[in-house]
């Protein structure tokens, strides 16, 4: 996809738009009568680059044989081109079809999961799937099903949906996009906006800060590959673009065991000047082992967590 075509989809950033914070993108409503039927995908949870986006899509329960006949499926089984079309057919009928994506910028990924304790990976998932199903129960769409594209253990996640949302009908399953055409169409709205927001992608580090600023003179290419760190291409992109200073752009996810691994062998050293300071910052690490996610202050003043009041 071109800069030019990726900015044309309207659930990715505008042109020259940097990707900073997390979004979510919703279609126009559909004015059908319920109940409907939903279903998750997500694209860009294995890349080292870019925003993970979760998307949704969502059509009548009485339009569903409609639904069949349109071509939705696993989005990595279909061509660039195809996904672009069937996006375009997500928009076709806006009575009975719509969709929604988030989209987690790699700064939030990186942020939740660097944290302590961390946010991982599975969590920050689980939220954007519940912000988005919740999110079309509040624009007025009576779900009565839901179809979840998941991996790991799928009961114990489909008892959790379903103990947030009552009286809707979970179904979470691997390889969800392929067994049902209202996941495979969330899926297309996935892929299709995260291609957009890497091939459009804009660095902020390169932006001037006002018209007098002097722009950055570094150049960052766009030869990014698949964005997953097993792809030669991507690796060549993530080890030339090290700034031994100052690290990497944002588009790179900083918590990612292949970034850490560079930054240790070929970015500059950091010492904190303040020593004195250096038993107090112990005193607020997270413990390990059976003290995991509790400090020596924690520890000390017997402060534990509690699940409610």
């Amino acid at each position: 996809m071109s800069r030019t075509s990726a900015s044309l989809i309207p659930s990715a950033p505008g042109p020259s738009t940097p990707l900073t914070n997390s979004y979510t993108y919703h279609s126009s409503t559909p004015t059908a009568p319920g109940p409907y039927i939903l279903g998750v995908d997500e694209a860009g949870r294995g890349p080292v680059l870019g925003p993970l986006v979760y998307g949704v899509a969502y059509c009548p329960v009485s339009w569903k044989t409609d639904l069949e006949q349109l071509g939705f499926a696993d989005s990595k089984t279909l061509t660039p081109e195809k996904r672009a079309q069937l996006l375009g057919v997500l928009n076709s009928d806006p009575q009975n079809l719509g969709w929604s994506v988030r989209v987690i910028s790699p700064q939030a990924i990186s942020a939740g999961m660097l944290r302590i304790p961390p946010t991982n990976l599975n969590k920050q998932s689980q939220d954007a799937t519940v912000l988005l199903i919740r999110d079309a129960l509040q624009r007025g769409l009576q779900l009565s099903e839901v179809y979840v594209d998941a991996l790991g253990n799928t009961t114990t996640y489909e008892a959790y949906l379903s103990s947030q949302f009552p009286g809707i009908n979970f179904t979470v399953t691997t390889k969800a996009d392929s067994k049902f055409k209202i996941v495979g169409a969330a899926s297309v709205a996935a892929k299709v906006t995260r291609d957009a927001c890497v091939d459009g992608w804009t660095f902020e580090e390169l932006i001037e800060e006002d018209e007098n600023a002097a722009r950055n003179t570094r150049n960052w290419n766009r030869e990014f590959g698949s964005g997953y760190p097993s792809d030669p291409k991507t690796q060549i992109w993530v080890k030339n673009s090290l700034d031994p200073t100052f690290g990497f752009p944002s588009i790179v996810r900083f918590s990612w065991t292949t970034v850490k691994v560079i930054l240790e062998k070929s970015a500059h050293p950091v010492k904190w000047i303040d020593e004195g300071q250096e038993s107090l910052m112990k005193a607020f690490e997270g413990g390990k082992g059976r003290e995991k996610d509790r400090c020596i202050v924690a520890k000390d003043l017997g402060i534990q967590s509690i699940g409610m009041l």
